[in-house]
């Protein structure tokens, strides 16, 4: 089978396709044919070595996933061979899913609905937890209360919007004005041009902050949130020097989420996708051998919702 690898960190072009021996499914394993695999800005994170998640090379990286079943290992009871799957798993190792083929958990995928094409659904896992964990686990958003989103049109930016408006929050998202109509469709309450304007001015106090930007946009972030107010990042570390200090000092609350594989999570995205109250938006659909090409958009920044990789 193929699979995409590295043997250095580097810019794209240290991706390669490499013939494998393709894995057997060993006591409480399953192996998935993939049909869709997610590409996120962390996959690009690592490549370079910017945030060595997993060591030296070689490796191959991943983590979005959806497929078909293609052979069950002993002790597997939930899912048989021809079932349609998603999920993301093994985060934060190495989970090989930019391949033809991967092992994987049982308590790591769900059973992908009709309703989500398997495009969607490889783009799905990674954001959508993301921006759940956050949003949900962290925020405990609820009706009544208002978030601002960076990066609003994004891979998590677009999903965060959605997963807040189902919470009955006001959201408030900025993003470049040609991604404004997009996001109204998703039902954003207000956009912010960040190209032409200070969102601190124009958010005004709000309740919660998803960063997803990071660098200086930390200390503004903290100057548009009412007192007593969360900052979310999902960047790791300290965000443009906001630490948990300086944020005592302001006084408001500090967080960064890191995202973890979640059944019950994932459950609960796919219950909101087959409700229509969450749509993925693919940017688009690439092969698997053109994975260089994929991790280069995704380094532009400017991707509107997910790219993916098919075989």
């Amino acid at each position: 089978m193929r699979s995409v690898t590295q043997s250095a960190f580097g810019d794209p072009s240290v991706l390669e396709i490499a013939e494998v021996e393709r894995p057997v499914p060993g006591y409480g394993e399953v192996l998935v044919k993939v049909g869709a695999a997610g590409v996120n800005p962390v996959d690009v994170a690592v490549r370079a070595g910017h945030y060595p998640l997993l060591g030296e090379p070689p490796f191959t990286l991943g983590w979005d996933l959806a497929g078909t079943v293609e052979a069950t290992g002993p002790g597997i009871s939930a899912f048989a061979p021809g079932d349609e799957v998603l999920g993301m798993p093994a985060f934060p190792a190495e989970a090989k899913v930019h391949a033809d083929y991967v092992l994987v958990s049982p308590n790591e995928i769900v059973h992908r609905p009709a309703g989500l094409t398997v495009e969607e659904a490889g783009a799905l896992p990674l954001a959508g937890l993301t921006a759940w964990q956050a949003l949900v686990g962290i925020a405990r958003l609820e009706e009544g209360r208002s978030v601002l989103v960076h990066r609003a049109a994004g891979g998590v930016g677009h999903l965060a919007v959605q997963i807040a408006k189902a919470r009955g929050a006001h959201v408030i998202g900025t993003a470049r004005a040609a991604n404004h109509a997009f996001l109204r469709d998703l039902g954003a309450d207000r956009l912010i041009d960040y190209t032409a304007a200070d969102f601190v001015a124009e958010a005004g106090p709000v309740d919660v902050v998803f960063d997803l930007v990071g660098g200086e946009y930390g200390e503004r972030s903290a100057a548009a949130l009412r007192p007593g107010g969360l900052l979310v990042g999902a960047l790791g570390g300290p965000m443009g020097g906001i630490t948990p200090e300086r944020a005592a000092e302001l006084g408001i609350r500090l967080e960064v989420v890191s995202v973890r594989p979640s059944v019950a999570d994932l459950g609960r995205l796919v219950e909101l996708a087959e409700s229509g109250r969450l749509k993925v938006h693919v940017d688009q659909v690439l092969p698997l051998a053109e994975a260089a090409k994929a991790h280069e958009l995704v380094a532009g920044g400017h991707t509107k919702g997910k790219i993916v990789l098919v075989p």
